[in-house]
């Protein structure tokens, strides 16, 4: 199984901890920092209508980020984390405001988040929930 990163607030941390692996060039397909809002709609096919009605930090751009992710790298699984790491609000959220999800082959799945402490907190714990999801998304698929 192959998987591909789409990161907004973790800017690169979870493509990191991932390839910080001995051997995850035989599963890493790449990734994707689409920091910037309209990096979101050209670069993972973000619908522009849910952006515009939403923002970058929603649940539903979060499955729309991961998925795209796994179409444009051609993975089996895609990652994605959006959300706001602080140190103060951004987009109408409050710090600590984090979306990260998974799309597979049986679909997306998501997490909301309301997380605390620092934006460097922020950021590592997001890359840890993404991470998990991963983790639950492939059990659960693998029973």
């Amino acid at each position: 199984m192959t998987v591909a990163v789409a990161e907004s607030l973790t800017g690169g941390l979870v493509s990191a901890a991932l390839t910080s692996v001995a051997g995850s060039s035989a599963v890493v397909r790449g990734a994707i920092v689409a920091y910037a809002t309209e990096l979101k709609a050209d670069l993972l096919a973000v619908p522009t209508a849910l952006l515009a009605e939403h923002g970058p930090v929603h649940p539903a751009v979060a499955a729309a980020m991961a998925s795209g992710v796994r179409a444009r790298l051609r993975a089996d699984y895609g990652l994605a984390t959006t959300g706001v790491a602080g140190p103060g609000p951004a987009q109408g959220k409050v710090a600590g405001t984090v979306f990260v999800a998974v799309a597979g082959p049986a679909g997306a799945t998501g997490r909301a988040l309301n997380l605390a402490g620092d934006r460097r907190a922020v950021r590592e714990e997001s890359v840890e929930s993404v991470l998990s999801l991963l983790v639950s998304v492939l059990r659960e698929e693998a029973s």
